[in-house]
């Protein structure tokens, strides 16, 4: 049996594996959220992904039905998303659902801090730069997620690899933090726990998943891709997405090129053109965020191997660097 790794991750969320399952767009329900809980991790179902405040107390309802292990809630607030009052209403059913955990991004979590806080919802906030989670650590943030540049999603502004912002990171702060981006298997798990981190979180490889229900096309889509077949999407709007190469990257890149508008922009990537190409299987009429990981995935695997292959791994090569240590 592989080593467990304790962290103040796993003491803070109650949980017994640091691996986390990032919130994904019309991605992360009560199924696969429940997996990953199951699996010994901890998951976050994307409140955006739902039309109101209600659709969430009932996907959080049918989860407890589907696990009694922690999960979490994502709460997003990025420009396409609208304006922050729709999602103070999530906090509210976050708070009166008893769930423990959120994990924010997109913008500053500043004004939903005072109701989680009260209600005593642990926040990780998720980032691009140290500047950043030195701010959202000041507001009282429990723990940051950083992503690195090559990340699935939102990647900011910054272009900083993980072996760079990891370590200055953990140099920075006095919260825990955690790795995003880049990470599928136990080099990279382990790798993330040597530069300072408490726990890893994954997106692309839990995409890739038996769990996941998006269409077969989509992963199958995804396997194929090289760590070279991505693309960064809304880099004139100051709002970097990293997504798989196809037609509708491609249209978008055009457009931009042109001199396209903010509104021009949005309107080519947004209008939930993601949740009917995962429903439909057409992998070319909808941004797919994937990560330059794809590169390193060649199979769909369940949940729980994903997640019992990177511990087996991890032990793997510590006892090869354990061995190489020479006194």
């Amino acid at each position: 049996m592989a080593k467990k790794f304790k962290t103040k991750i796993t003491e803070m969320l109650g949980i017994e594996h640091p691996i986390l399952c990032g919130g994904m767009q019309w991605i992360s329900r009560a199924e696969i959220v429940a997996a990953v809980a199951n699996a010994g991790g901890i998951g976050f179902i994307t409140a955006e992904s739902l039309e109101t405040p209600e659709d969430l107390r009932e996907e959080i309802k049918k989860i407890r039905g589907l696990t009694d292990k922690p999960f979490g809630i994502n709460l997003s607030m990025v420009p396409e998303f609208g304006l922050p009052e729709r999602t103070l209403q999530f906090c509210d059913v976050v708070v009166e659902e008893g769930v423990k955990v959120v994990e924010t991004a997109g913008r500053s979590p500043e004004p939903l801090l005072p109701k989680l806080k009260e209600g005593g919802v642990k926040v990780i906030h998720k980032l691009t730069s140290v500047k950043h989670a030195l701010t959202a650590q000041r507001l009282g943030v429990d723990a940051v997620t950083m992503i690195g540049y090559g990340a699935g999603g939102h990647i900011g502004n910054d272009n900083v690899a993980s072996f760079i912002l990891l370590p200055k990171a953990v140099a920075a702060l006095d919260i825990p933090v955690i790795a995003g981006g880049g990470i599928c298997n136990g080099k990279g798990f382990l790798g993330a726990l040597a530069m300072g981190a408490e726990a890893v979180l994954m997106g692309t490889a839990f995409m890739i998943t038996k769990e996941c229900k998006i269409h077969q096309n989509i992963k199958d889509r995804l396997i194929q891709t090289k760590e070279t077949d991505t693309a960064l999407l809304l880099t004139t709007i100051m709002n970097p997405i990293r997504c798989m190469k196809n037609k509708l990257a491609d249209e978008c890149l055009a457009i931009e090129a042109e001199g396209a508008d903010f509104e021009k922009i949005i309107t080519t990537v947004a209008g939930g053109k993601g949740q009917v190409a995962y429903d439909s299987g057409d992998p070319d009429g909808a941004p797919i965020a994937c990560g330059q990981i794809a590169g390193l995935i060649d199979e769909v695997k369940s949940v729980r191997q994903v997640i019992d292959d990177i511990l087996t791994e991890a032990d793997v090569l510590l006892q090869r660097l354990n061995g190489l240590a020479i006194d």
